[in-house]
């Protein structure tokens, strides 16, 4: 049986949303017909988002379903960006930390190139985290900011970002904020209301929901210009017939008991500490998520030990299952102040509602192995490149 411990990347659907799911897929009608299937499916569909707004602290009327996080992502930062411009042509930095997720990375990097944007990249500390100094002097000094966006929580090394801090300081400046909350939601509390926030993303799969469904929740105040046109179902800011069943399903999730789970991640860090000492924990020691254990493993290629994990029957990740497969050091270590090869020798693992202490326990009895033949791969690797010169 397979260990998996890769749940920051999807995380398996619990019983409860599986069933609703299942259970919706028999209804029939599109929820914007006025007869009485096309009723029953919008009877459904509102209150699943009434269900989700009450997971977020928000009002129903400011959840936009969408495909998933990517979408939420690109539809807060580019219909927020595209309103400050509309509203003033001269505001166009966008703020932006480094080591954020790709749908952030790869969204402000498209607007820059396309739409002329600024994008303006804040430093982050050895753990990953941006200092509020860091956006109040950036705020301060440049009148033409359009945008303040971050993660929440960041999904590679699990650090708690100062959301209230940084919100405080944009609204103190007139600039709207959006925060990614895909790997947050569920593992902290995600008060919208209290946030301040204009917007904030979630996915229903990181939290035992239904892949292809999240959500942008939107604040009443804020303006965005829409990036699907074509029936406006959704207060004009998201056309396309809307997904009934799966927001059942996501709502059946968002209302599932949240279960504390940094005993056993304390549990897994020690672990992998024990079994190959010369591993280094990254990302707050303390300000982390429950669910999240990244480390770097010197003298390895992370994607060497993956595999040899892999073959011993556990799964776990290099980082964002959104840069799996391709070989470069991931872009949020390298902003931490890692160098290149340090940065390729990570591994992340992380827990949801199926894991145990006895995955822990496989994962920690087979790396000591896996780490040693790593390093001699990484060893034989490096020798024959000097060979080649």
């Amino acid at each position: 049986m397979t260990v998996y411990l890769d749940h920051a990347a999807t995380t398996p659907m619990l019983p409860a949303a599986r069933e609703a799911w299942l259970d919706a897929l028999g209804l029939v009608g599109n929820p914007s017909s006025i007869h009485s299937d096309g009723q029953n499916a919008k009877r459904m569909l509102e209150e699943a988002r009434e269900r989700v707004a009450a997971s977020l602290g928000c009002d129903p009327i400011e959840i936009v379903f969408t495909s998933g996080g990517t979408e939420s992502v690109n539809l807060a930062i580019k219909g927020l960006y595209w309103a400050a411009v509309a509203a003033d042509p001269e505001r166009r930095r966008i703020l932006v930390p480094r080591g954020e997720h790709h749908a952030t990375v790869d969204t402000v990097e498209w607007l820059e190139r396309h739409e002329g944007a600024i994008v303006h990249w804040l430093p982050v500390d050895e753990y990953g985290r941006v200092s509020p100094a860091e956006v109040e002097s950036a705020l301060s000094s440049h009148a033409d900011s359009a945008l303040v966006t971050l993660l929440w929580a960041n999904n590679e090394v699990g650090t708690i970002q100062p959301v209230a801090d940084i919100v405080a300081l944009a609204t103190k400046y007139g600039v709207p904020a959006h925060a990614d909350a895909v790997a947050a939601y569920r593992h902290l509390p995600v008060d919208f209301a209290a946030s301040g926030l204009a917007a904030l993303s979630v996915s229903a799969h990181k939290i035992g929901g239904p892949l292809g469904m999240g959500a942008l929740v939107l604040s009443r105040k804020a303006t965005v210009v829409p990036l699907i046109h074509g029936g406006g179902q959704q207060r004009q800011v998201r056309s396309g017939t809307q997904d009934a069943p799966a927001a059942h399903a996501f709502a059946a999730a968002a209302e599932h008991p949240v279960s504390d789970l940094s005993a056993l991640r304390d549990e897994l860090i020690a672990g992998v500490a024990g079994a190959v000492p010369s591993a280094i924990l990254r990302g707050d020691p303390v300000n982390r998520l429950d669910n999240n254990a990244h480390f770097t493993f010197p003298g390895c290629e992370g994607d060497s030990l993956l595999f040899l994990l892999d073959a011993a029957g556990i799964s776990v990740s290099t980082g964002s299952a959104c840069q799996a497969g391709i070989p470069e050091a991931s872009h949020v270590l390298i902003g931490m102040g890692l160098g290149e090869q340090e940065a390729r020798g990570a591994l992340r693992f992380t827990l949801g509602h199926t894991s145990t202490r006895a995955d822990i326990r496989a994962l920690v009895a087979a790396l000591p192995s896996a780490h040693e033949k790593a390093v001699r791969a990484g060893l034989a690797t490096r020798e024959t490149a000097k060979g080649t010169r």
